[in-house]
């Protein structure tokens, strides 16, 4: 398909993009001290190359309040000359750049604060995100902050960015005076509508007179807070032409506070979900607006872009999957473009813990520098042992290096657990993965053998071998007496090998678990078809539709005998699952172990905080068990002794998910 709106050039202001792809700030914590790093410049320089026609760096921090001291910094002078070298980079490959000033507010940890003082606030107004209380900004600091983010703008111009960007999104300190929740002042910033206003305007307007009436300035804008009594989009579109006038060129909408129950970064966000905002914003402003969340493939941007829901678009995650997604696209190879999984495990999850950023399906991200792509010196012919997201990754890296590949996978498709993995709702991108290495190991010249039991006599005459078969499945010893209620394994559950009866009884909490008891229970609910068909053809009450749409036919209940339910989940990654889960009345119990199965059902012991027990029974048609698998090395220890050289990686060698066998993957093709 020819993409030509997502390729056509405009201006935002005075400063033409050759195309409609921005990258948008993230945290990627990958300065140091708030200076540049050549980790930092060669993460996004292979942006520009890959054919994106801006970056927006950030967050950035220009006072002693907004941000952590890890996230760049213009606070002074001494960051420009390091940034300035960063921005000609990006000139040089053919690209543009802006930075957003980012200011944190009330979600800002006093502990993080990096003059040592409490965070800035509009109120005094407990933030759940922090667990705080900060103290209510004075007159003088606000006139303070307002003479800060000048200087901040100052400094961008002087460091050769080619725009700068305001944050008033997801909650940060801009939120917080927009929003009636949290700007609780009785003085001129506080109170009606247009006092609420006037900080940010005052903001946009002190930001513009520091840059100049030419330079191109934007706003990073939360169309719509989904927290209850905030913000909504009705708010945004009387706020949006006031920035506008202000001085705004460009807005950059997005949604959702960081203490929203409402997901905007996950799988449970349909693709070009957001795009309504986008639209909402665009119809009262008369500059370029920019779309961003989940707008993950070049089929949605260009829909997004010929509705008139936007005229650029923000790729995020998906230019951490795949650096090249531009050039891919453009030259009408999306089928090659890698995926992102809106898994946020490498992203978001590593951020929650000050960690750099990584990608599950990107292994080498943030470690451009690291593991080059380069054609191999010598190259061999190379077996690999194993279709799962770890021999699947080494057969493409090493391929595109050009090795001879030949890959040998026992069952009758690649993927290996994500065959399973994208029934789950919200894990359907999955899917996409395991479509990447079909179409793409082919097209590298990969022979893909399946239904193939690979043996040690396999491996003879090549020059290398890697053992990427995957674990062995755990045996639960669970106490079955004879007669019982069928025992059936999450893995024959997903892969829809079984159907469960009404009646259903998950034992394991792990991660798995609750994604199985997610998809069981959900099997009993409401259809997106459904409702879709309810709702156009009025076809019964909306108490109705609303009472089937949370309510599941299927009776699941959750065991875990350890002392958490949801162990495995990446920080800031389980809570939508969890939610589903009480949402649909799936009980998740803790410390309970089950003491036997029976014709009935599943016998259980449930212990107490005091240490005191309480016995259960729950009355199921079946039991389904989530109990992982184990490494298994046997076909390596076979191989090494026919003097083959072999590597073994992924569940074969050591337990992990698919980020981790990746990561490896990606680590051993590229150096082998």
């Amino acid at each position: 398909m020819k993409y030509e709106r997502l390729f056509t050039p405009i201006q935002i202001g005075t400063m033409t993009l050759k195309n409609r792809i921005v990258m948008p700030a993230m945290h990627h914590l990958y300065t140091e001290n708030g200076y540049a790093t050549p980790r930092f410049c060669e993460y996004y320089y292979k942006k520009i190359e890959g054919g994106a026609a801006m970056v927006i760096v950030g967050s950035c921090r220009f006072d002693d309040y907004g941000a952590k001291d890890n996230s760049m910094s213009l606070r002074d002078d001494a960051t420009i000359p390091g940034w300035k070298a960063f921005t000609d980079g990006i000139h040089q490959r053919g690209g543009k750049v802006a930075v957003q000033l980012y200011h944190a507010g009330r979600y800002m940890p006093k502990k993080d604060v990096p003059c040592g003082g409490d965070a800035l606030s509009p109120s005094a107004t407990y933030a759940s995100y922090t667990r705080e209380t900060a103290p209510e900004m004075s007159k003088a600091q606000i006139r303070q902050l307002l003479l800060d983010y000048a200087q901040g703008a100052r400094r961008a111009v002087a460091a050769g960015f080619d725009a700068v960007e305001i944050s008033a999104s997801s909650g940060y300190l801009l939120c917080q005076f927009l929003s009636p929740l949290t700007n609780l002042r009785t003085d001129e910033y506080g109170g009606s509508f247009e006092n609420r206003c006037r900080f940010p305007l005052e903001v946009i307007r002190s930001v513009r007179e520091a840059v100049g009436p030419d330079y191109p300035v934007l706003l990073r804008l939360g169309a719509d807070d989904f927290v209850p009594n905030s913000c909504t989009l009705a708010d945004s579109t009387k706020f949006a032409p006031l920035a506008q006038a202000a001085g705004i060129d460009c807005f950059n909408v997005t949604g959702g506070w960081h203490e929203t129950k409402v997901p905007q970064l996950t799988g449970d966000l349909p693709h070009g979900g957001l795009s309504y905002l986008g639209k909402g914003i665009k119809s009262v402003v008369s500059v370029p607006v920019l779309l961003c969340n989940r707008v993950s493939d070049p089929d949605t941007a260009e829909k997004c872009l010929a509705l008139s829901r936007a005229d650029l678009i923000g790729l995020g995650r998906p230019l951490i999957a795949d650096p090249e997604f531009a050039n891919k696209a453009k030259e009408g190879r999306a089928e090659e473009i890698r995926p992102c999984m809106a898994c946020n495990q490498g992203c978001l999850a590593n951020t929650f813990f000050d960690r750099p950023v990584t990608c599950l399906v990107n292994g080498i991200c943030g470690r451009e520098l690291e593991y080059p792509i380069k054609p191999a010196e010598t190259p061999k012919s190379i077996l690999v042992i194993g279709g799962g997201p770890a021999g699947c990754e080494a057969a493409y890296r090493a391929a595109t290096r050009g090795h001879r590949v030949t890959l040998m996978e026992r069952t009758n498709a690649l993927g290996g657990q994500l065959k399973y993995t994208w029934v789950i709702p919200s894990r359907y991108d999955f899917l996409e993965l395991a479509r990447f290495y079909e179409n793409n190991l082919p097209r590298l010249g990969v022979t893909v053998l399946l239904n193939r039991e690979a043996t040690a006599e396999d491996a003879k005459g090549y020059d290398h071998v890697i053992v990427a078969a995957g674990g062995t499945a755990n045996v639960t010893a669970l106490p079955v007496e004879e007669g019982a209620v069928p025992v059936y394994t999450s893995k024959q559950v997903l892969a829809g090998k079984v159907i469960a009866g009404q009646r259903v009884v998950v034992i394991g909490g792990s991660f798995t678990g609750c994604y199985t008891a997610q998809y069981l229970a959900r099997e009993g609910s409401m259809s997106a078809d459904e409702l879709f068909y309810f709702m156009s053809y009025h076809a019964d009450t909306l108490e109705n539709i609303e009472h089937r749409l949370n309510h599941s036919d299927r009776s699941v209940v959750l065991l875990e005998q350890g002392p958490k339910v949801g162990f495995g989940f990446e920080s800031g990654t389980s809570w939508p699952v969890l939610g589903d889960l009480n949402r649909l009345d799936v009980p998740f119990l803790k410390n309970t172990k089950v003491t036997a199965v029976t014709a009935s059902g599943v016998d259980a012991v449930e212990t107490k905080k005091d240490g005191t027990t309480l016995a259960h029974h729950y009355d199921c048609d079946c039991v389904v068990v989530s109990s992982g698998v184990h490494p298994d090395d046997r076909l390596l220890r076979e191989i090494e002794q026919t003097g083959t050289p072999v590597t073994s990686i992924g569940n074969s060698n050591m337990l992990g998910k698919a980020i981790d066998a990746i990561r490896v993957g990606a680590e051993l093709g590229l150096t082998i």
